[in-house]
C-alpha cells in the first residue's frame, strides 16, 4: 500500500458531512449532427468500461478507512462500472435550471470511501437536445486545475475523431512545466509546493523574514495594499452540508473589450464583475459591509517577471480589494487594478518560494476555521474565493459532440460559504458558483447580478 502524503491525507481528514471535500466539473455538449437516440448509450458503454482504468481513479483509503484510510492508499483491481458512472435523467420540463438542481445534490454528498473515490453522472435528455456529463473527485486525489486539465486531455480538436476516452481511461501523464496545476486556487498546491522545495531553498524561506518586514512596512506607508482582515459578511459563516450550484457563460469578447478601453486586464474585469454581483446580491439581503470587501485571487509565477522557469505547480495568491463600498463600477473597476498591481508589485522581489510561503501564511485561518468557534470569533482573512482556471482556446469535441459549456464545481468552506470558479472556454468564460444552501439564499441571483455588473462597465468602457 502506498503512502498517502499529509498534503493529501489532510483532505480526508477535514471532511465531514457539512465539508464535502470534493472538485467537480460539469460539461454540456451538443450531439453530433445526424446522432440517433442511442449516441448518449453508446457513450455509456465506453464510460463504464472496467479495463486500462487509470491508476489514480483506482485508488481508495486503506482499510479501515477511520483510521489507517488517512495515512495508506489501497488500490482496487476491480472497479464497479456501473456504481462509479451513472444514467440520470432530469424531471420535466428538463430545463438547464433542473440539471444545475441536480448538480447541487450531487455535489453535496459524500463520496464512499469503501470505493475509489470519484463519481461520474451522465444526464441525457435536456428539452434543448443536449447532454451533460458531471464528475466528481476528491481533493485528496486531485486539484481542481489537474481535473481540468485531465478532462482536457480526453476531448479532441477534431470533430470527426471518433476515438475519445474519458479521464479515468487515460493514462496519467507527467504535467508539463506550463500543465497540470498552471492555474487556479488550492491551498493544497501551495503547502506541497513550500515542502518539495524547503531542502533546497532554505536561504529563500530565510529571506522571507526580512522580506516580510518589508512588506510590512509597504503597508504602513501605503493605503492601496490589501491585508488578510476583512469585513465580516453573511457569506463569511460555518456552512452546512448542503450545497447550490450556479454557472452561466459570457463572451470572452465583451469582457477583453472594456479591459482594453479601461487599460486594465481581463482578470481585473471579472473581479470588477464579481465586486458588482456581491454589492447587489447583499444589498438585496440588507446585508452589505461599510468597509469593502476583499477576494484572494490566485498568481501563476510563470507570468511573473524573471521567473519565466518556474514550476507548474509554482502559484501563489494575493488579496484584492473589491471596493464594494463604491457605488460607481468604473470607480470599483479602477480601484481593484490598481489594488491588484499594488499587490503583484510588492511580490515582485520575492522568490517563488518565498511567494509560496507568503501565499500560505495568508490562507492559515482557512486552516484554522475547523476549530469550533474560530469563524464566529474572528474576521475572515478574505470575502470569497476567485479563481480563474485556463480552459482549452479552440472548439473541443467528445467523439464528435461539441463542448458547450464547462463549469468548475469547487468547495464551500467554513467561512468561506461561496466559492466562484471560471474556466476559459472557446470564446466564453464559463462561471461556476457554488454556495452553502443554508447561508447564501437564492444564489442563483448572483448570475443576474454579474451580468448586471458588466452591461454596467460596458456603458463605459464597452
Amino acid at each position: 500500500m502506498p503512502f498517502m502524503p499529509p498534503t493529501d491525507s489532510m483532505f480526508l481528514l477535514a471532511e465531514s458531512r457539512e465539508h464535502p471535500m470534493h472538485v467537480g466539473g460539469l460539461q454540456l455538449f451538443e450531439r453530433p449532427e445526424g446522432a440517433g437516440p442511442e449516441f448518449v448509450r453508446e457513450l455509456l458503454e465506453t464510460f463504464r468500461t472496467s479495463e486500462n482504468v487509470n491508476p489514480l481513479f483506482r485508488k481508495r483509503p486503506a482499510d479501515p478507512v477511520a483510521a489507517v484510510g488517512s495515512t495508506w492508499w489501497a488500490t482496487d483491481d476491480t472497479i464497479d462500472a456501473e456504481y462509479h458512472v451513472r444514467h440520470s435523467a432530469l424531471p420535466e420540463p428538463r430545463r438547464v435550471r433542473e440539471l444545475l438542481a441536480a448538480t447541487s445534490l450531487w455535489h453535496g454528498s459524500l463520496l464512499d470511501r469503501h470505493r475509489p473515490l470519484w463519481e461520474c453522472h451522465v444526464v441525457d435528455g435536456l428539452q434543448d437536445g443536449r447532454f451533460a456529463v458531471y464528475t466528481k473527485v476528491h481533493h485528496a486525489m486531485v486539484d481542481g486545475v489537474s481535473a481540468v486539465r485531465l478532462m482536457r486531455r480526453s476531448l479532441s480538436t477534431d470533430p470527426s475523431a471518433t476515438d475519445c476516452l474519458p479521464p479515468w481511461l487515460h493514462e496519467r501523464r507527467r504535467p508539463s512545466a506550463e500543465g497540470e496545476e498552471s492555474g487556479g486556487f488550492a491551498p493544497l498546491r501551495l503547502a506541497r509546493s513550500v515542502a518539495r522545495t524547503a531542502a533546497s531553498t532554505v536561504g529563500d524561506v530565510a529571506g522571507l523574514v526580512p522580506a516580510s518586514v518589508r512588506i510590512a512596512a509597504e503597508a504602513i506607508g501605503s493605503n492601496d495594499l490589501t491585508l488578510p482582515r476583512a469585513p465580516k459578511t453573511m457569506l463569511n459563516v460555518p456552512v452546512g452540508g448542503a450545497r447550490r450550484f450556479a454557472a452561466q457563460s459570457w463572451e470572452i469578447e465583451r469582457i477583453k473589450r472594456v479591459a482594453k478601453s479601461s487599460a486594465t486586464t481581463l482578470n481585473d474585469v471579472v473581479l470588477a464583475m464579481v465586486s458588482g454581483a456581491l454589492r447587489d446580491y447583499l444589498i438585496e439581503n440588507n446585508a452589505l459591509p461599510r468597509q469593502s470587501m476583499t477576494a484572494m485571487v490566485p498568481v501563476s509565477l510563470s507570468l511573473r517577471s524573471g521567473s519565466a522557469d518556474a514550476g507548474g505547480n509554482q502559484v501563489g495568491a494575493i488579496i484584492v480589494n473589491l471596493a464594494t463600498d463604491k457605488d460607481d463600477g468604473s470607480t470599483r473597476l479602477e480601484e481593484i487594478a490598481a489594488s491588484a498591481r499594488q499587490a503583484k508589485r510588492i511580490l515582485g522581489d520575492l522568490s517563488p518560494t518565498q511567494i509560496l510561503a507568503f501565499s500560505a501564511l495568508q490562507m492559515l485561518p482557512l486552516a484554522l476555521s475547523p476549530i469550533p468557534g474560530f469563524v464566529n470569533a474572528t474576521h475572515p482573512p478574505f470575502n470569497v474565493i476567485v479563481s480563474n482556471v485556463p480552459g482549452p482556446s479552440e472548439e473541443m469535441y467528445f467523439n464528435g459532440a461539441r463542448l458547450d459549456g464547462l463549469y468548475p464545481v469547487s468547495i464551500a468552506l467554513d467561512g468561506q460559504a461561496i466559492n466562484i470558479t471560471l474556466t476559459s472556454r472557446a470564446g466564453y468564460l464559463d462561471f461556476g458558483v457554488i454556495g452553502c444552501r443554508r447561508s447564501v439564499p437564492h444564489l442563483q441571483r448572483i448570475l443576474l447580478h454579474l451580468e448586471t455588473a458588466l452591461a454596467e462597465l460596458e456603458q463605459t468602457w464597452g
